[in-house]
């Protein structure tokens, strides 16, 4: 299992972005949780497999239909301790 941390900017905040990412984060098996930040931005921790998460890091780039995301980075972290993929 690898665990990757994506910050996304851009608009991604009020769009639905986290609820559509948990929904295709679930459908890839994965675990972790998409959170608002207060700069604007939006912070996914996923944990799977390597498969999974390129998978996700392509979809994240399209997001929500109302999303425009301007930017990723993806850095390597510890893998969450959660058992389901959150949004918060």
């Amino acid at each position: 299992m690898q665990a990757a941390r994506f910050i996304f900017t851009g608009v991604v905040q009020g769009v639905f972005f986290r609820a559509s990412t948990r929904e295709r984060a679930l459908a890839l098996q994965l675990r972790g949780h998409a959170r608002n930040q207060a700069d604007g931005s939006v912070e996914v921790v996923a944990a799977g497999s390597a498969a999974a998460l390129e998978a996700l890091e392509h979809w994240l780039w399209q997001g929500s239909p109302a999303s425009k995301v301007a930017s990723v980075t993806r850095t390597p972290c510890a893998i969450p301790t959660t058992e389901a993929f959150v949004t918060g």
